[in-house]
Protein backbone atom coordinates (compact mmCIF):
# COMPACT_ATOMS: atom_id res chain seq x y z
CA UNK A 1 0.00 0.00 0.00
CA UNK A 2 2.47 2.32 0.93
CA UNK A 3 5.92 1.77 0.77
CA UNK A 4 7.88 4.44 2.90
CA UNK A 5 7.32 6.86 5.56
CA UNK A 6 5.24 9.68 4.21
CA UNK A 7 3.42 12.29 5.83
CA UNK A 8 0.08 13.78 5.63
CA UNK A 9 -0.11 17.62 7.21
CA UNK A 10 -4.24 17.78 7.96
CA UNK A 11 -5.29 21.80 7.93
CA UNK A 12 -8.29 21.86 10.29
CA UNK A 13 -10.39 23.70 12.52
CA UNK A 14 -12.15 21.55 15.57
CA UNK A 15 -15.29 23.83 14.82
CA UNK A 16 -15.38 23.02 11.06
CA UNK A 17 -18.67 21.38 10.39
CA UNK A 18 -16.65 19.61 7.19
CA UNK A 19 -13.80 18.63 9.33
CA UNK A 20 -16.26 16.65 11.86
CA UNK A 21 -17.70 15.17 8.56
CA UNK A 22 -14.20 13.88 7.38
CA UNK A 23 -13.23 12.36 11.11
CA UNK A 24 -14.14 8.58 10.25
CA UNK A 25 -11.48 8.55 7.48
CA UNK A 26 -8.90 10.43 9.47
CA UNK A 27 -8.77 8.64 12.37
CA UNK A 28 -8.63 5.08 9.94
CA UNK A 29 -5.72 6.78 8.28
CA UNK A 30 -3.85 7.94 11.26
CA UNK A 31 -3.70 4.14 12.26
CA UNK A 32 -2.31 3.59 8.61
CA UNK A 33 1.56 2.11 8.94
CA UNK A 34 4.26 4.01 7.00
CA UNK A 35 2.24 7.36 7.37
CA UNK A 36 2.76 10.30 9.69
CA UNK A 37 -0.79 12.16 10.40
CA UNK A 38 0.44 15.94 11.61
CA UNK A 39 -2.62 18.05 12.95
CA UNK A 40 -2.48 21.58 11.68
CA UNK A 41 -5.36 23.61 12.90
CA UNK A 42 -5.74 27.16 11.03
CA UNK A 43 -7.65 28.92 13.78
CA UNK A 44 -10.36 29.85 11.28
CA UNK A 45 -13.36 30.44 13.58
CA UNK A 46 -10.94 30.74 16.65
CA UNK A 47 -10.59 34.61 18.47
CA UNK A 48 -11.30 36.94 15.83
CA UNK A 49 -12.46 34.35 13.29
CA UNK A 50 -15.29 33.48 15.44
CA UNK A 51 -18.91 35.46 15.95
CA UNK A 52 -21.54 35.35 18.45
CA UNK A 53 -24.01 33.63 17.35
CA UNK A 54 -27.55 34.95 15.58
CA UNK A 55 -30.69 33.54 14.29
CA UNK A 56 -29.66 33.53 10.61
CA UNK A 57 -25.76 32.09 11.61
CA UNK A 58 -27.48 29.10 13.51
CA UNK A 59 -29.82 28.25 10.46
CA UNK A 60 -26.84 28.00 7.96
CA UNK A 61 -24.91 26.01 10.21
CA UNK A 62 -27.91 23.27 10.82
CA UNK A 63 -28.38 23.15 6.89
CA UNK A 64 -24.97 23.03 6.20
CA UNK A 65 -24.53 20.38 9.11
CA UNK A 66 -27.53 18.10 7.70
CA UNK A 67 -25.90 18.37 4.08
CA UNK A 68 -22.44 17.54 6.02
CA UNK A 69 -24.43 14.32 7.39
CA UNK A 70 -26.16 12.83 4.37
CA UNK A 71 -22.95 12.79 2.62
CA UNK A 72 -20.58 11.16 5.32
CA UNK A 73 -23.23 9.20 7.44
CA UNK A 74 -21.87 12.00 10.67
CA UNK A 75 -24.16 12.67 13.41
CA UNK A 76 -25.47 15.75 14.26
CA UNK A 77 -28.05 15.72 16.79
CA UNK A 78 -31.45 17.53 17.78
CA UNK A 79 -29.83 18.59 21.27
CA UNK A 80 -26.96 19.82 19.21
CA UNK A 81 -29.06 21.95 17.44
CA UNK A 82 -31.56 22.89 20.62
CA UNK A 83 -28.64 23.24 22.97
CA UNK A 84 -26.05 24.65 21.02
CA UNK A 85 -26.79 26.37 17.79
CA UNK A 86 -29.81 27.45 19.69
CA UNK A 87 -28.20 28.63 22.70
CA UNK A 88 -28.60 32.78 20.73
CA UNK A 89 -25.87 34.91 21.39
CA UNK A 90 -23.30 32.62 22.65
CA UNK A 91 -19.67 32.53 20.96
CA UNK A 92 -19.32 30.49 17.94
CA UNK A 93 -15.32 30.43 18.59
CA UNK A 94 -12.67 27.53 18.50
CA UNK A 95 -10.14 29.13 20.31
CA UNK A 96 -10.37 26.48 23.73
CA UNK A 97 -10.66 23.60 21.37
CA UNK A 98 -7.45 24.39 19.54
CA UNK A 99 -5.29 25.04 22.14
CA UNK A 100 -6.35 21.92 23.34
CA UNK A 101 -5.52 20.41 20.65
CA UNK A 102 -1.99 21.88 20.85
CA UNK A 103 -1.77 21.28 24.89
CA UNK A 104 -2.22 17.65 23.61
CA UNK A 105 0.48 17.86 21.58
CA UNK A 106 2.75 19.12 23.93
CA UNK A 107 1.98 16.94 26.66
CA UNK A 108 1.06 13.22 24.67
CA UNK A 109 1.11 13.38 21.21
CA UNK A 110 -0.02 10.51 20.28
CA UNK A 111 -3.63 11.01 21.31
CA UNK A 112 -4.17 14.46 19.62
CA UNK A 113 -6.39 12.78 16.77
CA UNK A 114 -8.61 10.78 19.71
CA UNK A 115 -8.43 14.35 21.88
CA UNK A 116 -10.27 16.30 18.14
CA UNK A 117 -12.92 12.70 17.73
CA UNK A 118 -13.52 13.78 21.27
CA UNK A 119 -14.32 17.37 20.88
CA UNK A 120 -15.83 17.39 18.05
CA UNK A 121 -18.45 15.11 19.15
CA UNK A 122 -19.15 16.57 22.58
CA UNK A 123 -20.62 19.10 20.86
CA UNK A 124 -22.18 17.49 17.70
CA UNK A 125 -23.24 14.81 19.43
CA UNK A 126 -23.38 15.22 22.86
CA UNK A 127 -24.28 19.27 22.87
CA UNK A 128 -21.45 20.48 25.34
CA UNK A 129 -20.36 23.79 24.77
CA UNK A 130 -16.77 23.50 23.57
CA UNK A 131 -16.05 26.71 23.27
CA UNK A 132 -15.87 27.25 27.16
CA UNK A 133 -12.38 26.35 28.42
CA UNK A 134 -13.63 24.76 31.43
CA UNK A 135 -15.78 21.94 29.14
CA UNK A 136 -12.76 21.01 26.92
CA UNK A 137 -11.15 20.80 30.41
CA UNK A 138 -12.87 18.22 31.76
CA UNK A 139 -13.23 16.24 28.56
CA UNK A 140 -9.61 16.53 28.32
CA UNK A 141 -9.42 15.28 32.06
CA UNK A 142 -12.12 12.46 30.72
CA UNK A 143 -9.62 10.73 28.47
CA UNK A 144 -6.52 10.80 31.33
CA UNK A 145 -5.36 14.14 29.52
CA UNK A 146 -4.63 15.64 32.92
CA UNK A 147 -1.36 17.51 32.00
CA UNK A 148 -2.81 18.94 28.35
CA UNK A 149 -6.04 19.69 31.08
CA UNK A 150 -4.15 21.64 33.68
CA UNK A 151 -1.45 23.44 30.85
CA UNK A 152 -5.14 24.72 28.93
CA UNK A 153 -7.02 25.68 32.35
CA UNK A 154 -3.89 27.59 33.94
CA UNK A 155 -3.67 29.62 30.68
CA UNK A 156 0.00 28.58 30.30
CA UNK A 157 2.09 31.27 28.26
CA UNK A 158 4.11 28.96 26.59
CA UNK A 159 0.89 27.10 25.60
CA UNK A 160 -0.58 30.20 24.44
CA UNK A 161 2.80 31.21 22.64
CA UNK A 162 2.92 27.46 20.91
CA UNK A 163 -0.66 27.58 19.96
CA UNK A 164 -0.40 30.82 18.16
CA UNK A 165 3.06 29.96 16.06
CA UNK A 166 1.35 27.04 15.20
CA UNK A 167 -1.96 28.24 13.67
CA UNK A 168 0.43 30.73 12.09
CA UNK A 169 2.61 27.85 10.56
CA UNK A 170 -1.00 26.36 9.46
CA UNK A 171 -1.92 29.41 8.06
CA UNK A 172 1.05 30.13 5.65
CA UNK A 173 0.88 26.32 4.29
CA UNK A 174 -2.56 26.91 3.21
CA UNK A 175 -1.69 30.01 1.87
CA UNK A 176 1.63 28.30 0.20
CA UNK A 177 -0.22 25.36 -1.37
CA UNK A 178 -3.54 27.18 -2.46
CA UNK A 179 -6.06 25.23 -0.15
CA UNK A 180 -9.12 27.14 -0.96
CA UNK A 181 -10.34 25.89 3.12
CA UNK A 182 -10.25 23.38 5.58
CA UNK A 183 -10.19 20.20 5.73
CA UNK A 184 -7.36 20.08 3.20
CA UNK A 185 -4.45 17.41 3.12
CA UNK A 186 -1.06 18.31 2.33
CA UNK A 187 1.18 15.36 0.94
CA UNK A 188 4.58 14.97 1.66
CA UNK A 189 7.53 12.49 0.57
CA UNK A 190 10.75 12.35 -0.38
CA UNK A 191 9.52 13.89 -3.87
CA UNK A 192 8.37 17.23 -1.35
CA UNK A 193 5.08 18.22 -1.47
CA UNK A 194 1.56 19.25 -2.55
CA UNK A 195 -1.79 19.47 -1.96
CA UNK A 196 -4.54 16.38 -2.35
CA UNK A 197 -7.65 16.73 -3.78
CA UNK A 198 -10.39 17.91 -0.24
CA UNK A 199 -13.01 15.28 -1.76
CA UNK A 200 -10.69 12.78 -0.86
CA UNK A 201 -11.73 13.03 2.57
CA UNK A 202 -15.14 11.71 2.41
CA UNK A 203 -15.05 8.36 0.37
CA UNK A 204 -13.22 5.48 1.79
CA UNK A 205 -10.03 4.79 3.52
CA UNK A 206 -9.10 3.11 0.07
CA UNK A 207 -9.98 5.51 -2.08
CA UNK A 208 -7.81 8.32 -0.08
CA UNK A 209 -4.46 5.64 -0.21
CA UNK A 210 -5.15 5.46 -3.70
CA UNK A 211 -4.94 9.13 -3.90
CA UNK A 212 -2.04 9.72 -1.93
CA UNK A 213 -0.33 6.85 -4.02
CA UNK A 214 -0.71 8.54 -7.11
CA UNK A 215 -0.04 12.37 -6.23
Amino acid sequence: MVSSMKTITYLLDPLCGWCYGASPVLQQLGLEPGIRLELAPTGLFAGAGGRTLDAAFADYAWANDMRIQKLTGQQFTPEYRAQVLGKLGSRFDSAATTLALTAVLRTAPQRELEALKVLQEARYVHALDTGAVTVVAQLLRGLDLHAAADLLAAGDAELVAANAQRMRQAQQLKQDFGAQGVPALIFTDDQGSRLLRGNALYGSLDSLLADIAAA
